[in-house]
């Protein structure tokens, strides 16, 4: 009589106890505890039915035969029972409980994975039954539930912040005209950009790395403008106004110190000064080129400054010039008075003098270019030079042109052709009738160019009678002209002292203010001169020491003596001011003795 195992018992109720576990660890566990059940026709019991009543152990099933029970027995079962036995698609001698496993994942694979919110609401077990939803969690699935359901709010108020952010209002047309011209600007700037620095960055590889630093400002010099700050220099000063210099005039003067510099040291050492050693120290003291061209400008600003000669045989000390070739040498001309222990020596006193001598001979040359631009003026100006002290307002000092550089001596050379009187000479008989022409024409225009006078600047065409002056007098525009040139003669031959007290009266309106309030507060009719500057400094808009205050003062005394007094008693000096004039008067009489000053 069959008879049920005790694990058969126990694996049963064990798999109808743990219904709230896993589908696919329920299905292992029986399938792991009994064979397959079969109906009694030999079919295959569905797994979903509910298991048979189980009996006791040791007792029969009531009513049914001792084979209505199948189950193993205590018997070695044969490989063919445990064929029949076993699911249908297993392998041969493959375990039932392996089987049913591989069974479940193709399964679980065969299945479409549900998005995340159908498994987030499947968790809690809904009726679906494709989703395989077990039966419903407790309170930690319904904090999950909630957590869930509060992030999903969340993420839906961010999308809709978002969109609303992307609404931005309409920009009006004219506003997007306008960018769209201000991009095409900048745009138009970056390009002219580009092209500059790419024409100042093509520098020749050839070129020596000591002239890289001069490569830019020469490559702005042969393109025919000055930059901005050789233009404008004079206006960039800040210096009282006088008789300033070019900016390349300053820089000749400049070149002029370094080189007459480097050759008194060499003429001190008797060492023979050619324009090689010149040239390099100039370089490395200005960082700027210099060439025979700027010597030849010295040259012509002050002729007697040096002897200049081609020697040759000169010691070079392996420069790559050979010692057979032709170098230009200087030497510095000094009087006989000059000596020290029998021989010249440039002294540092005689190096202040020339460099002195130079600047005259630069401001002499703008001179002559000023008096031709006067000249030019209508009504024409005439201005003595020695009473000149500074340049007219519309002259543009900046704009003199360039010192021609006077010729410097060349090494011989006899089969050079220097000029067209000399190729015209030499080619006479070889050349036909048309060429020979053009050659005597050029020859002819040369020379006369070289006995003209030197180039001046280009005066001012004279001004036309403009369409808004049409009706107006000649007579009337004529005598505006001349009083103008004659204020503006008067401007440009003022002295310092004369400048100075011009300011002085300038600011004598706005102290005779502050003078009259000092009084009034310190409730007095008569001050010291030291309590009285230390409290017009005090309160005066301008910084000015109490030296300088003084002297306002004593002008104040000057040109009003009924307001103002200056009294000395003893070792004091007392200021004392008559506070019933009227202001108004006192300021009127201040601007017209200031006018009448700056006519003069």
């Amino acid at each position: 009589m069959a008879q049920l195992r005790l694990t058969d018992f126990f694996g049963r109720t064990k798999a109808a106890a743990g219904a709230s576990a896993k589908r696919g660890r329920r299905l292992k566990a029986a399938l792991a505890a009994s064979p397959v059940h079969r109906e009694e026709d030999g079919s295959p019991a569905e797994l979903g039915a509910p298991p048979p009543p189980l009996a006791s152990p040791r007792t029969p099933a009531r009513g049914g035969s001792p084979g209505a029970v199948r189950g193993p027995t205590g018997r070695k079962r044969s490989r063919r029972e445990m064929e029949a036995e076993s699911p249908v698609g297993a392998r041969f001698g493959e375990p039932s409980e392996k089987s049913a496993r591989k069974r479940l994942e193709l399964q679980r694979e065969e299945e479409p994975e549900p998005p995340a919110a159908v498994k987030s609401f499947g968790s809690r077990g809904c009726s679906a039954p494709a989703l395989g939803c077990g039966p419903k969690m407790g309170r930690g699935g319904e904090e999950e539930e909630s957590e869930d359901l509060a992030g999903l709010q969340h993420r839906l108020q961010k999308v809709k912040a978002l969109a609303q952010l992307a609404q931005l209002p309409p920009v009006p047309a004219g506003v997007s005209a306008d960018l769209q011209s201000r991009l095409e600007r900048v745009r138009r700037l970056e390009l002219r950009i580009r092209e500059k620095k790419a024409g100042r960055g093509a520098v020749p590889e050839s070129e020596p790395s000591g002239d890289t630093r001069t490569a830019a400002p020469a490559a702005e010099a042969g393109s025919g403008k000055a930059p901005a700050y050789q233009r404008f220099h004079t206006l960039a000063q800040d210096l009282p106004p006088g008789l300033t210099l070019p900016y390349k005039f300053k820089v000749l003067a400049e070149m002029f110190r370094s080189v007459d510099t480097i050759a008194g040291m060499l003429f001190n050492r008797a060492e023979t000064i050619t324009f090689a050693k010149v040239k390099q120290g100039v370089q490395d003291m200005m960082r700027k080129q210099f060439e025979e061209r700027h010597m030849g400008q010295i040259k012509a600003v002050y002729p007697t400054s040096y002897r200049l000669r081609q020697e040759k045989n000169i010691p070079t000390f392996g420069n790559g010039v050979k010692k057979s070739d032709y170098q230009l040498t200087l030497e510095p001309v000094l009087g006989e008075e000059e000596k020290v222990n029998g021989r010249p020596h440039l002294s540092a006193s005689r190096l202040l003098e020339r460099r002195k001598e130079f600047h005259r001979n630069l401001v002499n040359i703008v001179k002559q270019h000023h008096k031709a631009f006067l000249a030019a003026l209508s009504p024409p100006m005439v201005v003595p030079e020695e009473k000149l002290t500074r340049w007219h307002p519309r002259f543009n000092v900046d704009e003199v042109p360039d010192i021609s550089p006077a010729e410097l001596p060349q090494p011989p050379h006899e089969d050079r052709l220097t000029t067209a009187q000399e190729v015209l000479s030499t080619a006479r008989g070889m050349l036909t009738p048309k060429m020979e022409k053009a050659l005597a024409n050029l020859a002819l225009r040369t020379a006369e160019t070289g006995a003209g006078e030197p180039v001046v600047s280009k005066a001012p065409s004279p001004a036309s009678t403009s369409s808004a002056l049409k009706g107006v007098s000649q007579a009337l525009l004529e005598r505006i002209r001349a009083k103008e040139a004659q204020k503006l003669q008067a401007l440009m031959t003022r002295d310092a002292r004369q400048e100075e007290r011009l300011a002085m009266l300038g600011r004598l309106p706005a102290m005779a203010r502050v003078l009259r309030n000092v009084f009034v507060a310190e409730k007095k009719q008569a001050l010291t001169m030291e309590v009285t500057c230390a409290r017009m400094a005090e309160s005066y808009d301008a910084h000015m020491a109490p030296g300088e205050m003084e002297k306002h003062l004593r002008l104040f005394a000057e040109l009003l003596p009924d307001w103002v007094g200056i009294h000395s008693i003893r070792t004091d000096t007392y200021v004392k001011l008559d506070k019933g004039k009227d202001l108004s008067l006192v300021t009127e009489r201040l601007t017209k003795a200031a006018k009448e000053a700056e006519a003069l």
